[in-house]
């Protein structure tokens, strides 16, 4: 149904960015390549960041003669701050570094934002690359530059633009990504096909108890697609002026299920999840799709073990006041991704007594 699954290229995605330009090296084992990368080997010092789980799991990712420094984070959303760059940074100055060192992020989005913010900013800017370890990394937080940290008032307001060096991406290393991060990875590939491809949705929608199941072959293809359509998006729009805020589809109500929940509560993928859902929703109350679609997206979630029920803990008006808090805001209103058709997204600002009447619907 949909797109077939073809033997997996060995060649390397391209994020086409002039003199930003850099690969998206999507292969099984591919991780251990990364010491061989071209920005690694002219680095005057690699400087290795990590967490406590990654850095128990994939020692060899992570020590030996490749690394000079390792710095690690603890493991969590709730740790994606300023006090956790301030240790990179730390780290960094006693050791001297210079602007010719490299950081090399290992681990999921909180290490990637977090340490690919703390290269933005120490010394004005140094480069790193990323090997990301969990799906959600692999498919969307690892790719694009986007860089940031959380605050208690709202996540990633405290951010740069920063693009990597190169990625590089392992399907081998989600063997041991427990089902719930597994699951959360599945929210960012599920919102690419919405926005972009009618016939990924649909393949998707076929092969979940596959990729579920970590079918090697399944994975590999569905990171790779959504690797691809998160690369032209970047290309054309790097800094979100336009076209790359429709990567925002089911961000805006996640965003704010985060901030009100607890950061840490639910994972990223799983507000993302949801609100995946109450966009739809949204859609069809706006008359852009019929209500059929939201019937089969909510399915779809589902089917991916991802909450589709905004929880009781989360009242309205504070998920509203989160929501105007969302950095994406122009002028008062809160801009919403919404959704024209199955593989169509749109821009829409919106005021938030519908985002209120969604949100009630779907308790």
């Amino acid at each position: 149904m949909g797109l077939e699954v073809r033997e997996v290229s060995v060649d390397a995605l391209t994020v086409a960015l002039a003199t930003r330009s850099y690969s998206l090296d999507v292969r099984p084992g591919v991780a251990r390549s990364w010491p061989a990368a071209t920005a690694v080997r002219q680095a005057s010092a690699r400087v290795v960041v990590t967490n406590r789980t990654i850095a128990a799991l994939y020692p060899e990712l992570v020590a030996g003669t490749q690394c000079n420094l390792r710095i690690e984070l603890e493991d969590g959303e709730r740790y994606k701050t300023a006090d956790s760059v301030d240790v990179i940074h730390s780290a960094l100055l006693r050791a001297r570094c210079d602007r010719k060192c490299i950081i090399v992020a290992v681990g999921g989005g909180v290490v990637g934002d977090t340490a690919g913010f703390a290269a933005a900013t120490y010394m004005r800017g140094i480069p790193f690359i990323q090997v990301p370890t969990t799906l959600l990394a692999q498919v969307d937080s690892s790719i694009g530059g986007k860089t940031a940290i959380n605050h208690p008032l709202g996540k990633n307001m405290i951010g740069a633009f920063h693009q990597p060096s190169a990625v590089f991406i392992d399907p081998l290393l989600l063997n041991t990504l427990p089902d719930a991060e597994l699951s959360a990875g599945f929210a960012e590939i599920i919102k690419h096909a919405l926005i972009r491809d009618a016939a990924y949705l649909d393949w998707l929608e076929a092969n979940s108890a596959g990729l579920l199941a970590r079918d090697p072959e399944l994975l590999t293809h569905a990171i790779r697609r959504s690797c691809e359509i998160k690369a032209a998006i970047v290309e054309a729009d790097e800094f979100e002026t336009g076209e790359r805020a429709l990567l925002n589809l089911g961000h805006t109500f996640g965003h704010a299920l985060e901030a009100v929940l607890g950061f840490g509560t639910w994972l990223h993928g799983q507000a993302v999840g949801c609100g995946l859902v109450l966009a739809t929703d949204m859609s069809a109350r706006l008359g852009l799709i019929d209500s059929a679609a939201v019937a089969r997206v909510q399915r779809i979630v589902s089917a991916f073990r991802l909450p589709v029920r905004v929880p009781a803990q989360a009242s309205t008006s504070a998920l509203v006041d989160a929501m105007l808090l969302d950095k994406k805001n122009e002028g008062g209103r809160v801009r919403f991704i919404l959704l024209e058709a199955i593989g169509r997204g749109v821009i829409r600002p919106e005021s938030v007594e519908l985002a209120a009447q969604v949100i009630d619907a779907h308790r």
